[in-house]
This record gives C-alpha cells, structure tokens and sequence, in this order.
C-alpha cells in the first residue's frame, strides 16, 4: 500500500471518549487515514472491534488502575503506541450561584465540582502519564489534548468547565516543554460552537439556558453574528484538524492549543 500524504498507516493511535460526540468523528477520521485506532471509553466492550479495525477496550479515565491496565494491554496487542487523543470530558452547565433561587440544582455542588475536575484533568493527567511511559520506550510519540473555546475565554454557566479546560491548556504547555527532548509533542486542540453530535440532553439544554438567563429556543439560534465565519464548527474541521496534528507533517507544532472557532475566539 502506498503511504498517504499524512502518514498515519499503522500508526496506534488511543482515543479516549471516542466511543461518541466529537471523539467517534476523530475516530473515524483518524481510520479513514489509516490509522490503527483504540477507543477507550467507559461505554464499551473490551475486545470488540469495527468492521474499519478501531479496536475497543472500556476504561475509566478517573482511575489509576484502568488507565494502566488498557495501556498494558494496548501496548502487548499493538507492539506500542504512536499517538493519544485526550477526548474524554463532561460538562455540567452550573451557576457559582442561583442568585434567582429558582432551580438550586443548577448551582454547583461539590459532587458536581470534582466529577468535572476528576474526568477533565484527573483523566488527561493519569492517561498522558502512561501513555508517555510508552513513548520513552520508542522515542517518540504525540498527545493531542482536546480544550475548548471556553477554556480560552471563560463562558458564563460554565465556569468549572472552563477551569479545566484551561488546566488543560496549562498541560499542553508544560508537557510541551518537559517532553520536547524527548521527541514528544503535545499540542491542544480547542474547538467552539459545533454541529449537533446528538449528545445534547434536554437537561444539558435546560441547564445552559437557566444559568444564561434564556429561553431554550434562544440557545445558538444566530451563529452569522456570533461567529465570524457564519457558522457552527463542523466535525469534520475538528477531525481533519486532530488528524494532522498527530502526523508528521505537523512534526515542528507542540506546545501550543490551536484554536478552531471560526474566528470567534481570540486564541
């Protein structure tokens, strides 16, 4: 088989959260090139594998013990691992304070507080970790982390959201530079307001709404003034953009988190 332009064939590649929303389309994306994907997520079956060769294994990014079990596994199946995508998050809309004292349930709990930090940083952290012992092995390696705008700019309901999604930012960073001499990259990945993924709960869309004092209907319903571009993301921006940060024709990128926003955020 002739290489591509990217260069990702056979490439192990572990996707965390890929199992749905933004995650199952770089999925897709990085098999379309080539790819040999691993989803890791909490929703699927150790073993299974698609007809495309994505190769699954359930995990628990909040755990020490399932991180390092799939890395293991990954690694004796595989021979290794060539590249991570830190995709696994949860976002819970709440307010610091129901000043309104309507829905107290949309004011942020401790519960709420350290699932967020637990899943978004706790995850990255204890992932990334055991991934790069896999990488000092071979020399080399790349971790895409998956930001967000809101991490770049704050977003009013969404303030822990966005602190972990700047915590985020700040591993990209470090990492970079600890990292570097060794011949891994890490690059963070920060997108906007996207197409649909059908994850969107009513609940989620209720939370949004009550913590930005809107109507439901009011959410995302003008995205030409919002956003410069004139429209929402599309995943496929999301996915060709993860898919070339992860070749080497991005092989002098790291330490930064690419936004991709249509303008809209400042970066």
């Amino acid at each position: 088989m002739t290489e591509s332009w990217l260069g990702l064939e056979k490439k192990v590649i572990v996707v965390t959260g890929g199992a749905s929303g933004i995650g199952k389309h770089i999925v897709a994306t990085l098999a379309a090139a080539g790819a040999q994907v691993v989803v890791c997520d909490i929703h699927v079956k150790t073993g299974d594998q698609s007809e495309n060769g994505v190769y699954y294994v359930q995990m628990d990014v909040t755990s020490k013990e399932s991180v390092e079990n799939m890395v293991s596994h990954v690694a004796a199946k595989f021979g290794g691992i060539d590249g991570l995508v830190n995709d696994a998050g949860i976002n819970l809309p709440r307010l610091l304070v129901d000043f309104r004292g309507e829905k107290p349930q949309y004011e942020l709990s401790e519960k709420d507080f350290n699932l967020m930090i637990g899943v978004n940083v706790k995850g990255v952290f204890l992932t990334s970790q055991a991934v790069v012992r896999q990488f000092l092995k071979k020399g080399s390696g790349v971790i895409v982390n998956i930001s967000s705008e809101a991490g770049m700019e704050g977003s009013n309901g969404q303030s822990v959201y966005s602190a972990t999604k700047g915590a985020v930012n700040g591993f990209t960073r470090s990492w970079a530079k600890e990292l570097g001499s060794h011949h891994i990259r890490v690059v963070g990945v920060a997108p906007g307001i996207n197409e649909k993924t059908g994850l969107t709960t009513d609940t989620y869309n209720e939370a949004l709404a009550y913590t930005r004092n809107i109507s439901v209907s009011e959410l995302g319903t003008d995205y030409s003034k919002a956003i410069p571009l004139g429209r929402p993301g599309k995943l496929d921006d999301i996915g060709n953009l993860v898919t070339y940060l992860l070749s080497d024709r991005a092989a002098y990128i790291t330490g930064t988190t690419v936004n991709i926003t249509g303008g809209k955020s400042r970066g």
